[in-house]
């Protein structure tokens, strides 16, 4: 709480002082302002075969997923593609704009060609976030392994900033630990803050702040782990300072806030 309700017994009593304490008592009613900012890439599957059929709807959104919300619009994304087994893909022409939640987002289809790792990536639109000060731009992946390959699911696209997964990013239990690099411009980045969020499906509220978001630190050779509890989507967002300010839409020279993210999904052991 940054201001107390009773600055000290001494404090005189009279309409000024009740009206203080109760707007310090309103603020402590208002809900939690959700404070992590995730680009989703939710692919319709993380694992294709013979079942699920060879088309992939993939959701592109940007917003705070263990709260469900509020959406942020998007701009139009600066790049979207895949990196096949036969190499980049250019996808941007495949996005169509829709809205989730009155605010603007993106959906692709694309039709997986044969057996191998696909791994889809974004560098969205910059935002400007007034209440940081910055400009957020989130490079963000997620891996598809189709017709049983499981080959390929490690390499990097070449992003400014990226998360190897040095545990294979599908196949996995709830409960399992995942684990990755943070890279940037190839290089790893000791100490990055990284944080993680779960795509609440409504079944879950957090009791308090600190359960929204899950913050760690990599290690000294930019590896971190962290065992994801419970079946669904997990987004792992490195976050890290750009080199170079960007103009907000104000004109004005603003600090950059580049994100290396990955969605990784686990299933219940049944």
């Amino acid at each position: 709480m940054p201001y107390p309700l009773y600055r000290s017994t001494s404090e005189p009593h009279g309409p000024s002082t009740l009206l203080r304490r109760l707007a310090s008592a309103a603020l402590l009613c208002l809900p939690l302002v959700a404070s992590a900012h995730f680009q989703e890439l939710i692919p319709s599957t993380e694992i294709v075969d013979a079942q699920t059929g060879p088309e992939l709807t993939l959701a592109l959104t940007f917003t705070h997923p263990m709260e469900g919300g509020p959406v942020m619009a998007m701009g139009e994304p600066a790049a979207f593609g895949v990196l096949t087994p036969d190499g980049k893909q250019d996808l941007g022409d495949a996005l169509e704009r829709i809205e989730v939640a009155g605010q603007a987002a993106y959906q692709a289809a694309f039709r997986v060609p044969g057996p191998g790792d696909y791994v889809f990536y974004i560098e969205p639109a910059p935002y400007w976030e007034p209440a940081e000060g910055v400009m957020i731009v989130h490079y963000t992946k997620t891996v598809v392994d189709a017709y049983g390959a499981e080959a390929g699911w490690d390499r990097l696209v070449g992003l400014p900033v990226e998360i190897e997964p040095l545990t294979r990013p599908y196949g996995l239990w709830a409960g399992n630990l995942f684990t990755g690099l943070v890279r940037k411009n190839g290089r790893p980045v000791p100490f990055a803050e990284v944080e993680v969020e779960w795509r609440n499906d409504g079944s879950v509220t957090p009791p308090a702040a600190p359960f929204v978001t899950q913050v760690l630190k990599a290690d000294a050779n930019g590896v971190f782990s962290y065992a994801m509890p419970r079946a669904g989507w997990w987004g792992f967002a490195a976050l890290i300072e750009g080199d170079a300010p960007m103009t907000n839409p104000e004109g004005k020279e603003v600090p950059v806030e580049q994100g290396a993210l990955i969605w990784v999904r686990t299933r219940p052991m049944r």
